[in-house]
């Protein structure tokens, strides 16, 4: 909640990004900031962004992918995948994702 710091679970699934940009050289990525509700929009898109970049940080310097194949973008608060009135699904609306470019 109100951070950017990469949960410690959250290094497999990154470790699996970074082989399978390492197999395939030529894709590039964005990476997606999202939040939950709480807090004010601006605040909340300011979070989405620097999660995007932290990821984008931990991808570039801690398993090597050269940071020019990845874009960072935030969406805050306003793309929800769950509702925002309940704990388990405020979790599921803080996450990052990744599209293909």
């Amino acid at each position: 909640v109100n951070s950017a710091v990469i949960k410690p679970q959250s290094y497999g699934i990154l470790k699996d990004i970074a082989n399978a940009l390492k197999e395939n050289a030529g894709v590039n990525i964005k990476i997606i900031g999202h939040t939950d509700s709480d807090g004010d929009d601006a605040m909340n898109m300011n979070l989405s962004k620097k999660r995007a970049e932290a990821v984008k940080a931990a991808l570039s310097q801690e398993f090597g992918i050269d940071a020019s194949r990845m874009q960072t973008d935030g969406k805050g608060e306003t793309e929800p995948v769950d509702k925002n009135d309940t704990p388990e699904g405020k979790a599921n609306n803080r996450r990052v994702e990744f599209i293909k470019i």
